[in-house]
């Protein structure tokens, strides 16, 4: 695929960029040469290679989905300037 000086244009104005008309002449064999080493990658045989997320195995360490009622509410009270019930208490805001 080859990209010419139109296409650049084209691309800027989807993407939103000003470009002048020299950035665009500028940016097309840049932008030759990205998609030739994008052919290249796809001449790599990649048979029998696993697909992966990253270069080393990653393993989440995971704890146990526990429900609990966390057992602190005192202790959370404490540091509440109203409480009612085992509540917060906070002022009405809606007459």
């Amino acid at each position: 695929m080859s990209v010419d000086t139109p296409t650049v244009k084209r691309i800027a104005s989807l993407a939103r960029i000003a470009i002048t008309d020299e950035d665009a002449e500028r940016l097309a064999p840049e932008l030759n040469n990205i998609l030739g080493w994008i052919e290249q990658l796809g001449e790599v045989d990649t048979t029998g290679v696993e697909p992966m997320t990253a270069v080393i195995p990653n393993q989440l360490r995971l704890r146990a989905d526990v429900v609990d009622d966390g057992g602190i509410r005192e202790l959370l009270m404490t540091n509440a300037p109203q409480a009612e019930h085992g509540f917060f208490t906070v002022p009405k805001v809606i007459e």
